[in-house]
């Protein structure tokens, strides 16, 4: 059997990244390793970590693209589910998230927000699908 056990974010601040996460979307710290290298969220079922892009330079030798608010996002994104989307993406966006896309209703009855987060990752913000 295998299991999505989690989703390695690299972030310049492993500690500031996990702050704003727990301030802006609610989730709880699991830890984070002495040197600030590593740490992880509790979110459900999959954790969200954080890795130092100075640690995963460490692990993946031929390096990586970084995330930046500056270029555009990756052509990937995690997704947060809420019955309250409106007042996510402002409480995120109060934080420091940059607003993408505002809430918007898609023809299957979902509403879909997009920001990005201090990092330049792209996070939805939605209610569950329904179907």
């Amino acid at each position: 059997m295998v299991k999505f056990g989690y989703t390695i974010l690299y972030v310049e601040d492993v500690e500031k990244s996990i702050e704003f996460y727990e301030n802006a979307f609610g989730f709880s710290r699991k830890f984070i390793v002495p040197g600030n290298d590593y740490g992880e969220l509790s979110t459900g079922e999959t954790t969200l970590s954080f890795a130092s892009k100075k640690l995963a330079a460490e692990n993946i030798k031929d390096g990586f693209i970084e995330s930046t608010l500056e270029d555009k996002p990756f052509a990937i994104e995690i997704g947060f589910i809420t019955d309250e989307v409106g007042e996510l993406v402002q409480k995120a966006t109060s934080l420091g998230a940059v607003l993408v896309k505002e809430p918007t209703k898609k023809p299957w009855g979902q509403i879909v927000a997009y920001v990005r987060d201090l990092d330049g990752f792209l996070i939805e913000i939605c209610t569950e699908v329904e179907g």
